[in-house]
């Protein structure tokens, strides 16, 4: 159980958990890795010790209904894993959402993002259809400036889900720089002063061609700026922000990060999927293993970058992504610990212990 002590003592001073929990999460994360899925048999399945597969798995289903995650505790661990030179940070928020049955499986997720994938800090699962609201995505942002601060947000940036005045009015109040899409029906201020669909202010742009409205317009009653791009497809993308314009299309790219961040947790990664958990609650808490996993992973693929550079292809992009680079490696290691064992402290000491015994920055060629 040499590689469960590696990792569990970290744990149990990070995640305000006892000795027994602490090796619990080690467990799962490393089994977890082991077979790249969150169906508790399999994880049951390769789990390190003497007891029975059946043993194993009731322990499981015990853990995910009776132990409570310090939430908290899981965001400041993940936050901790990022540089401490990025004194603020830019945070997509975004849903995933599938059905097991008749069950809805609706989490909403915030994260910070970096190397353009957003590392989850923040996030409550639904058991309804549909987007979130208002009042679900500002308690979000109150948790955040509970533990973080609000001064620690650089931008914010969502899709068209995001919209409504109340809510984007609390971001104005609350002084947090916003990039967000609107749908092409919304209605903005024109020049003669009246309302019309917003898909009408840029109905002259080709493809590949972007536009930014004069001075601030009137959309769900709040004066933003106003930016419409063409896309190559010929769809219209429009954005508001409150400060900024000329920098909006660029910057909102970094949105796709919580996309990557799904496919990372679902098919390319864990396969999220396959759980079989429908309480939202349990959700949470299969989502809290999942951050510290992607996490530790993706801070691996960094770390070993820099020993080994991740090739390119001829098209310019990595042959493979950085999360998926430190997931394979700590993989191959876990699959063969008997002769791997130096190799797997080396990675816990260089990318867990590491992180929260000095500060620096990693350069990462994009």
């Amino acid at each position: 159980m040499k590689m469960v002590e590696s990792i569990s003592g970290i744990f149990k001073k990070t995640m305000a958990c006892n000795k027994a929990r602490a090796d619990m999460i080690a467990l799962f994360i490393i089994s977890l890795i082991r077979v790249r899925t969150v169906n508790l048999t399999q994880i049951a399945s390769a789990m390190p010790g003497k007891a029975k597969t059946d043993s194993k798995h009731r322990r499981l289903k015990r853990f995910f209904e009776k132990f409570e995650f310090c939430y908290r505790s899981v965001a400041v661990f993940v936050a901790d894993l990022l540089p401490a030179s990025e004194d603020k940070w830019e945070i997509s928020m975004d849903r995933t959402n599938w059905k097991l049955g008749e069950k809805n499986i609706n989490p909403l997720v915030m994260g910070i993002v970096r190397f353009g994938v957003a590392f989850p800090i923040r996030w409550t699962t639904f058991s309804k259809r549909g987007n979130s609201n208002a009042e679900e995505r500002i308690r979000m942002l109150e948790w955040f400036e509970e533990v973080f601060g609000i001064d620690k947000i650089k931008c914010l940036y969502a899709d068209r889900e995001f919209v409504g005045e109340k809510w984007m009015r609390y971001l104005l109040e609350k002084n947090i720089h916003f990039c967000i899409r609107i749908r092409e029906n919304f209605l903005v201020s024109n020049s003669r002063r009246g309302q019309v669909p917003v898909k009408n202010m840029f109905r002259n742009l080709k493809p590949n061609q972007y536009a930014i409205l004069d001075g601030k317009r009137l959309v769900n009653g709040l004066r933003l700026h106003v930016v419409g791009a063409m896309l190559p497809d010929g769809k219209l993308l429009v954005l508001v922000t409150d400060k900024n314009p000329d920098q909006a299309l660029e910057n909102y790219k970094k949105r796709w990060g919580i996309e990557t961040l799904f496919q990372c947790l679902k098919k390319r990664g864990f396969n999220f999927e396959d759980t079989r958990m429908t309480f939202p609650e349990r959700i949470d808490k299969l989502i809290a293993l999942l951050a510290i996993a992607f996490a530790w992973c993706h801070i691996t693929g960094e770390w070993r970058h820099e020993q080994r550079k991740i090739k390119i292809k001829k098209h310019g992009r990595k042959e493979i992504s950085v999360f998926r680079y430190g997931l394979d490696y700590i993989r191959q290691i876990l699959l063969n610990f008997h002769e791997s064992q130096d190799e797997f402290h080396a990675i816990v000491r260089e990318t867990l212990e590491g992180r929260f015994t000095r500060n620096y920055k990693m350069e990462l060629s994009r």
